[in-house]
């Protein structure tokens, strides 16, 4: 739903709110150091797409006479109240992702983050990603994005061919990608992104055609790929991300250590503890899918709340599991006591015998550091977690069992 022009009070009151942010950050004042447990990053979901595209899972609906304003107003009224709830004190990150958020407007954006800044600390230097499709981000919109208080662009490229591009189903041309990408690097330099796919039919590796989806084909193309990109001084945080010169994006990374998140918007997920309401477990919530259904409640009730669910100590554990190995850095001693400060990572997985041909064939690596894929484990690690996951479940079992009488 690209609007037809965005009115200059828009901007105005963007600009207050990256003006805001900077003044109170060298006003001289250093904010207390917050806990990790009122800390967290946000992400908002804007649901709208110009079109459905062949091989997208997200909650996503066709723009056709959307109220921009009234979506405004509950993005601006589950924000606030879902920072209420958890008791967050500090905004690491804040994410904008779809459906296509690009094709709302930079007075979206603006409201959203100003939402924030009333709320909450919400740091100068925060990162603040937008996703943008190319045909729906041309520069002066992109530009207008920056005004509003975006500072790193995600950019839906996919491909540089124009078949695939067809098959896929997306309204841009590799050349208009190739332009988005131009005008993003320069209004947004060291912090743009850009999605690819691989292990499309018919895509190519080398000059070799190769049909597809084949499992040991698209490994193939992964293997080729994450070499040719460590070769050019990408390092692989995650095992499907790369980023050069430590341009990491800080928001993902918080999903992967586990970190708390507020999901704001049609369909959202979120990972927090709300302490607000007294709460002191953490818990999943899952905000009602569709928009419509999803802007009555937040009307009603203040936010769209559709389930939460309280997470058990080894639930949570899994998730630090399986969600650390993802990087490159996996799970230090450190981080696995700020979940579980009594069994350790050796208790675990030292001296085990399902672990060890794991470590001995180089794909794990336990040592003081703590437990991470090696370069050839990151590529096999679901395969790894069907053995890591059953021995955190049996070494958590045996810890919680309780004592035998006379034993």
């Amino acid at each position: 739903m690209a609007l037809p022009g965005v009115r200059s009070r828009a901007w105005a009151a963007a600009a207050k709110v990256t003006q805001r942010r900077r003044r109170a950050e060298g006003a001289g004042r250093s904010p207390s150091p917050v806990p990790g447990s009122q800390r967290a990053a946000l992400y908002v979901h804007w649901p709208y797409c110009e079109k459905r595209c062949s091989y997208c899972n997200f909650n996503k609906y066709i723009s056709r006479g959307v109220d921009e304003a009234a979506v405004r107003s509950c993005l601006v009224t589950e924000t606030q109240t879902l920072l209420r709830l958890s008791g967050v004190r500090r905004i690491e990150s804040v994410f904008f992702g779809g459906g296509t958020p690009s094709l709302a407007s930079p007075h979206t954006v603006a409201a959203v983050l100003e939402a924030v800044a009333q709320a909450t600390h919400l740091p100068a230097d925060c990162e603040v990603t937008l996703e943008a499709n190319p045909t729906s981000a041309p520069g002066s919109r992109l530009s207008a994005f920056g005004a509003a208080g975006v500072n790193r662009l995600s950019i839906g490229l996919q491909s540089l061919d124009d078949t695939e591009l067809q098959l896929l189903g997306r309204t841009h041309s590799a050349i208009d990608a190739l332009q988005t990408l131009a005008e993003a690097r320069r209004l947004f330099p060291g912090r743009t992104s850009v999605d690819l796919m691989l292990g499309l039919p018919k895509q190519k590796v080398q000059q070799g055609a190769l049909p597809a989806p084949d499992p040991e084909v698209a490994a193939e193309m992964y293997q080729e790929g994450r070499a040719v990109l460590r070769e050019a001084g990408f390092r692989q945080y995650e095992v499907s991300n790369f980023a050069r010169n430590g341009a990491l994006s800080t928001h993902n990374w918080t999903y992967w250590q586990c970190g708390q998140y507020l999901g704001i918007g049609p369909g959202a997920h979120g990972r927090f503890m709300p302490q607000g309401a007294g709460g002191h477990v953490r818990e999943a919530r899952i905000q009602t899918l569709e928009p419509d259904i999803w802007m009555k409640e937040v009307m009603l009730f203040g936010h769209g709340t559709r389930k939460h669910i309280p997470l058990g100590k080894l639930e949570l554990l899994e998730e630090v599991l399986a969600m650390g190995l993802r990087t490159d850095v996996g799970i230090t001693h450190q981080h696995w006591q700020q979940f579980e400060p009594q069994l350790t990572l050796w208790d675990v997985f030292g001296a085990n015998k399902e672990v060890d041909p794991l470590l001995e064939q180089g794909l794990l690596q336990l040592d003081h550091r703590g437990l991470r894929c090696s370069w050839e484990g990151l590529a096999v690690l679901d395969s790894l977690l069907l053995t890591l996951l059953p021995q955190l479940q049996e070494a958590w079992q045996q810890r919680t069992l309780p004592p035998v009488p006379g034993g």
